[in-house]
């Protein structure tokens, strides 16, 4: 069983606003070929960091005014927020290696 939630206008508030932890927010559409290259890798650390990492996708298709208001223009954009508030933002592919040292760094 996935980690992942499926977020959307409806929910983004309780689930990532309000979350009692951090809150790896996935910004993806199902027709981009990096996004799908990402996918399994973010599906893989929420499972790995679930004790500390809570973990969500948003469908910039289905959800244009959420991308639109955390200024996402290119995706995938994996947003991290803190306590309700974005800190740390990686747009474009990264190495699992990569996003878990940046795990490690915002729940750290």
């Amino acid at each position: 069983m996935s980690n992942v939630k499926t977020i959307n206008t409806d929910n983004f508030e309780s689930e990532v606003l309000k979350a009692d932890k951090p809150v790896l927010v996935d910004f993806w559409a199902p027709w981009c070929g990096p996004c799908k290259m990402i996918g399994p890798v973010v599906d893989s650390l929420a499972d790995e960091n679930a004790a500390k990492l809570a973990v969500g996708k948003i469908n910039v298709d289905e959800n244009p005014t959420l991308a639109a208001q955390h200024g996402v223009r290119g995706i995938p954009t994996l947003l991290f927020f803190k306590a309700g508030e974005e800190v740390k933002r990686i747009v474009g592919g990264q190495s699992k290696n990569q996003l878990q040292k940046t795990i490690d760094e915002v729940t750290g």
